[in-house]
């Protein structure tokens, strides 16, 4: 199993970002991503997650109406497009994925997710 994301880096509060996580290596469509981020001295945390089985979604408060998240089976990627950015996003943001058999839901805790990237910084400056 094998991860890839790409985007991230400086924006201004108000601004977009897009992340993108391509997965090789996996059976795509039966597996569910995703999106975590840490901000200095603070724990991981779950920002958003799709099940690729039947697309259930998962957003964290702190980010619905700002962030999208999607897949496409056929490229194997999931993407995070994130609006109206402030400077509480600021943090390394990590694409995960997990083996997703279940239809209906779609696993949000950091221990539920086998397989992970390097992370990528997002900045949000004021």
């Amino acid at each position: 199993v094998q991860l890839v994301e790409s985007g991230g880096g400086v924006v201004q509060a108000g601004g977009s970002l897009t992340l993108s996580c391509v997965g090789s290596g996996f059976t795509f469509d039966s597996y569910a991503i995703g999106w975590f981020r840490q901000a200095p001295g603070k724990e991981r945390e779950v920002v958003s997650s799709i099940s690729n089985l039947d697309g259930s979604t998962y957003y964290a408060d702190s980010v619905k109406d700002r962030f999208t998240i999607s897949t496409d089976i056929a490229k194997n990627t999931v993407t995070l497009q994130m609006n109206g950015l402030t400077p509480d996003d600021t943090a390394v943001y990590y694409c995960g994925t997990t083996l997703h058999l279940l239809r209906g839901w779609v696993p949000t805790q950091v221990w539920e997710y086998q397989y992970w990237t390097q992370g990528t910084q997002v900045t949000v400056s004021s």
